[in-house]
């Protein structure tokens, strides 16, 4: 989930946020909508990020989980994203999150996705408490968050400073224009990570399915991640390289057929 902190002017803008997705609370349900840009594409294609969608969703039920865990700082568990087709290139996409299941500590909401009104995808995410207890949400956290700012004027790993290293790897520095409200790596560009890793050894394709179980915060970075590829089903072991290589995240993932690209 991403919450901006602090108030110093001179600090850069989130990342995420310039991908200009706003929220708002429509009875128990929190929608969502944002424009697809070129820069929300995965390289050598005009489809949009499955990593985007992943991001968004961890927006969604991230702020779901806020409203039922705050002030405590919730932390994202697990997130997935499922595609029924290959991600649209255009239109305006919206989300609308509900809430599954709220106990005093766990978590769980899902999101379904629409673009021009048509269904492509669902996704879902559950969250803990973080066991820091002196971590709280800011006292002012809008749920309604319309879009402000700049977009973003350059692609999304570029703008997050995300590289293919070689086939199977990608990493992603911490900077503090990428991190959550805890002060770690936000889970959506650890799925960034993932997904370029995958796709490093796949150019041109795209995911239908993305799956992150977080083990681990990444305190440090960089983030390593490390993909390897079977038929059309992708692996990845993501971890803390300036935090003794700890395990942070795995993922996994499934390419479209050959076909449907």
């Amino acid at each position: 989930m991403t919450v901006e902190t602090g108030t110093d002017p001179q600090r850069r803008r989130h990342i995420l946020l310039e991908l200009g997705f706003a929220t708002t609370m429509v009875g128990e349900e929190l929608h969502g909508s944002a424009t697809i840009t070129p820069q929300m594409h995965v390289p050598g294609t005009d489809r949009l990020r499955t990593s985007v969608l992943a991001t968004w969703t961890d927006t969604v039920t991230g702020l779901l989980a806020a409203l039922t865990l705050g002030p405590r700082v919730p932390v994202t568990l697990e997130l997935d994203v499922h595609l029924y087709r290959p991600a649209p290139s255009s239109g305006e996409v919206r989300a609308v999150g509900r809430k599954i299941k709220a106990g005093r500590s766990v978590f769980v909401a899902e999101v379904e996705w629409t673009v021009d009104g048509e269904p492509f995808a669902f996704g879902g995410g559950s969250f803990m408490v973080s066991p820091n207890e002196e971590l709280r949400l800011p006292e002012q956290m809008s749920i309604d968050m319309p879009v402000t700012g700049r977009l973003l004027a350059v692609p999304l790993a570029e703008r997050a400073g995300c590289e293919r290293r070689a086939p199977g790897t990608a990493v992603l520095p911490r900077t503090d224009d990428g991190l959550n409200a805890s002060r770690t790596v936000n889970g959506g560009l650890i799925a960034l990570a993932a997904e370029e890793a995958m796709l490093s050894l796949a150019p041109g394709a795209t995911l239908s399915t993305l799956g992150l179980r977080y083990l681990q915060a990444a305190r440090v970075g960089p983030v390593v991640a490390d993909a390897t590829l079977h038929a059309d089903v992708a692996r990845a072991t993501l971890r803390d390289a300036g935090n003794e290589d700890r395990i942070t995240t795995l993922a996994t993932g499934r390419l479209f057929p050959a076909s449907s690209r």
